[in-house]
């Protein structure tokens, strides 16, 4: 080929490559489906592992890839630190993931071992880059609300103060109970400083849960407020034995912790390393105050009361009361949900025949998960032994709440000394109404007083048994709601499975000891007569026990207002003839109530959706009227 022709097909080659160039496209285009584009989106270093697509575009821009990131750490978080490329947002958000990704791998490199100085360093310098984001570049909080970017922010925030937290908390027993700072990993670490109340006014817990890692089985719903800070489960130890002291303080409390960081412009933030961690109940704190602005505070609300349920061992232990065996509880104890806190109403349950708070799991979630009943109630649990007669457990829990109330509001003027709920189902349902009723001497027919007797022993008999068969309302209790109540008893306590249980029922040894001592009264001087014969909490079902039916008639106070719930098992015609499958509707019917609800379900109607809504109701009412009836 001549020379010429070759140097024209070149030229004409390197022109065909130039158009093809200029003509072709250089960006393609194709559709994602909308699931993937979301976790596009919403994936980062915690959930998916990989750095965030923001993150990522940050590199790009300063000529940076994910795998240099990796391989020359220092190198890339200098260039990112400094490039003037990148806003403070973009920067700032960048380096919280980047120091969040070498944490949590060198973290889980060391899965088992105490958390090495390297990893908290890295986890502090995440939360630094983040709090930073959040409070000290042009724009607020507020005005990202709608920002995808924040989300994950705040969540590499909270998640680095988890881990931190966790190893602080590690460090305390060390640290005595005077210290004020001490050195961490190259950061000086200040005291925390905390409104958390815990029981027994322990100092610090003695073990420390972090709320994310936990997942339970047995509650409908798990209540969180989102927000600012890591939600924890506080726990202490649990209160010794102690028969003379009823209520019981809990052991497992909610608890939020933040991260504060010295400084008071974006260049102090950064170039400080002293840190203070904030503790908060979010109980009392719905917000949080940080570099002069007020956010959200985080919160777990059900994680503290699924740990207590699933380490109490109430189902095991409420069977051994039941049955009088060795293990089981012999007296109420007034099992509160949160601390004490004397501005908020208290709602009282009682649970039914051989069960235990756990009869509540669902209910009292779902206040605490209200958020206005959360502001406006705490919820006291009473447990009792179910296997005592129904007056003695009637005067044992009086006598409890009398004692809790008197030890946490001597003067009885707190807001939680009045206008207190009670709330029962089956046989809590029945205490409770007399608790809000009136005896008169009605009961004291059901005493087998001989003619013959002294005068002295007639006047001892009575004044023992004046606590069981005399009885006033407690005045704190403005509100009851009876949930499948056999106010007059249910003649299926008399059926052959439920004589046969009763058989195996034996009473608390105080009953016993005290029956013995009656029956001494009841002789006359020649020391003869019949022993008495106390009925248990089964004999006391039944709707031909003399306790129950010369009961089923007392007058509730006329300043208590009163609702019912009941169950329909099924349905056999008119709701009169109907029951839940243990109580007959006419046993659980109450004229004069103010509202009255009928709900398909068994006996244990207070697990269902509709009966928790109902109460839901029933409490915002209450608030509603005592807000309506203030001066």
């Amino acid at each position: 080929m001549k020379r010429g022709t070759r140097a024209r097909i070149t030229r004409c080659v390197a022109l065909a490559v130039l158009l093809c160039l200029n003509a072709c496209a250089m960006v393609g285009v194709s559709r994602v489906k909308t699931h993937d584009y979301v976790n596009e989106r919403r994936a980062d270093v915690i959930g998916a592992n990989r750095l965030s697509d923001r993150t990522v575009q940050a590199l790009n821009v300063v000529a940076l890839t994910v795998d240099s990131c990796q391989h020359e750490f220092t190198t890339c978080t200098d260039t990112v630190a400094h490039s003037p490329g990148l806003n403070d947002e973009q920067r700032l958000s960048a380096l919280a993931e980047l120091w969040l990704g070498k944490a949590i791998r060198t973290d889980r490199a060391k899965a088992g071992t105490a958390m090495e100085d390297r990893t908290l360093d890295a986890f502090l310098q995440s939360a630094r880059y983040a709090y930073a984001y959040l409070f000290y570049t042009a724009r607020s909080p507020a005005d990202r609300a709608f920002a995808l970017r924040q989300v994950q922010v705040i969540g590499f925030y909270n998640f680095a103060v988890q881990r931190t937290v966790s190893r602080f908390f590690q460090e305390l027993p060390q640290l005595g109970a005077q210290w004020t700072q001490t050195s961490l990993a190259g950061w000086a670490v200040m005291r925390p400083q905390t409104d958390l109340r815990l029981a027994d006014n322990a100092r610090v817990p003695t073990e420390l849960i972090p709320a994310a890692d936990l997942r339970f089985k047995g509650l409908r719903n798990v209540y969180q407020r989102d927000g600012f800070g890591s939600d924890f489960v506080a726990v202490t130890p649990p209160e010794a034995p102690n028969d003379d002291v009823p209520w019981r303080e809990p052991d497992y409390a909610s608890m939020t912790g933040a991260l504060v960081f010295d400084g008071n412009t974006l260049d102090q933030v950064l170039s400080a390393k002293r840190v203070q961690l904030l503790v908060r109940d979010p109980y009392r704190d719905d917000t949080i105050t940080i570099g002069g602005r007020t956010v959200p505070l985080g919160a777990n609300f059900t994680a503290a009361y699924g740990i207590w349920l699933a380490r109490s061992g109430f189902a095991s232990q409420s069977i051994r009361s039941l049955l009088g065996r060795e293990g089981g509880i012999t007296t109420p104890r007034v099992l509160m949900m949160q601390p004490y806190d004397p501005n908020r109403l208290t709602v009282v349950m009682l649970h039914g025949l051989g069960s235990s708070p756990e009869a509540w799991i669902n209910v009292a979630n779902e206040v605490m998960g209200d958020e206005e009943l959360r502001r406006n109630y705490q919820v006291w649990e009473i447990y009792y032994p179910t296997n005592a007669p129904v007056a003695v457990n009637l005067a044992n829990i009086r006598k409890a709440l009398d004692a809790t109330l008197q030890h946490f509001d001597p003067s009885g003027h707190a807001r939680a000394s009045q206008n207190m709920v009670l709330i029962g189902h089956s046989m809590g349902g029945l205490i409770a109404r007399l608790l809000v009723s009136s005896s008169g001497d009605k009961l004291w027919s059901l005493v087998p007083e001989r003619a013959d007797l002294s005068p002295a022993k007639r006047a001892m008999l009575h004044e023992r048994l004046a606590p069981y068969l005399q009885f006033t309302p407690m005045p704190q209790v403005t509100r009851a709601v009876f949930l499948a109540t056999p106010h007059r008893g249910t003649p299926y306590a008399q059926h052959r499975l439920a004589r046969w249980i009763g058989n195996l029922v034996r009473l608390p040894l105080s009953v016993l000891k005290e029956v013995a001592s009656l029956s001494d009264l009841l002789k006359d001087d020649t020391n003869t007569g019949s022993p008495l014969r106390i009925p248990n909490g089964i004999d006391n079902l039944s709707d031909t026990d003399p306790f129950i039916v010369a009961a089923a008639n007392l007058p509730i106070s006329p300043h208590v207002r009163y609702h019912t719930i009941v169950g329909v098992y099924k349905s056999k015609g008119p709701l009169q003839y109907s029951d839940d499958g243990l109580v007959p509707y006419k046993s659980s019917h109450l004229d004069g109530a103010d509202s009255e609800l009928a709900v398909p379900s068994w006996h244990s109607v207070q697990e269902t959706p509709a009966a928790i809504l109902e109460l839901r109701r029933i409490l915002r009412l209450h608030v509603a009227a005592l807000d309506e009836a203030r001066p």
